[in-house]
């Protein structure tokens, strides 16, 4: 079962083991968010477009990170972004990060989910972070209802709307995890990671042998 959703950002060049392991990993991985740099980077990059097809090839969906900044980046921006990472890493979904969770942002959400299938995204992920007004569950595949610490995702309230969808609708990406910790949302990624950059390590289950 395709479990886990991983946004692993670093440098295929500098932690070669590691994307390895992804790719072995491929019948557990929902997806892999791309990021070669806040998003597609200035120009394609040969070693993120290598990777990016050795994952597809194993039936991973590779994902465009685009930040929204809480639906105060442009439009234009952002879809730029995508197809980007569509032309140059041949993407296939779009991970949409600094998603608002308020109601009033949804006709800029609804927009940019037209503009991502437009693109070529077949799967579309919403990472709120939190749980957002229901209304967004209509705008795409997966929404992210949780990252943060684990501290704080052992008391995580669930919102009774959530019963309403399949569990697989849903993800929840914790950090700062220990080796025992254990996920509640159908996908999800646990790391070890802390700190400022917390998504430079993999999951516990993932890491590479030294």
């Amino acid at each position: 079962m395709k479990t886990l959703l991983v946004p692993y950002y670093e440098h295929p060049a500098e932690q070669p083991d590691a994307w390895d392991a992804l790719v072995a990993a491929a019948p557990r991985i929902h997806g892999v968010v791309l990021n070669p740099a806040s998003g597609p980077g200035a120009a394609p990059d040969p070693a993120f477009a290598a990777v990016a097809e050795q994952l597809r090839a194993a039936g991973v969906r590779v994902l465009g990170y685009a930040d929204t900044d809480y639906a105060r980046r442009p439009h234009a921006a952002v879809v730029r972004d995508l197809l980007l990472h569509r032309d140059w890493y041949g993407t296939d979904g779009a991970f949409l990060d600094q998603a608002s969770a308020d109601p009033e942002a949804l006709p800029y959400y609804r927009r940019l989910a037209v503009a991502a299938r437009a693109a070529g995204a077949e799967t579309l992920v919403l990472n709120h972070g939190v749980h957002p007004d229901p209304a967004y569950a209509e705008l795409a595949d997966l929404l992210v209802t949780f990252e943060g610490p684990w501290d704080s995702y052992r008391g995580l309230a669930v919102p009774l709307w959530t019963a309403a969808h399949p569990p697989e609708r849903f993800c929840h990406l914790v950090y700062a995890a220990p080796p025992e910790a254990r996920a509640s949302a159908a996908v999800h990624c646990l790391v070890p990671g802390a700190g400022a950059h917390p998504w430079g390590t993999l999951p516990h289950a993932l890491e590479p042998a030294r």
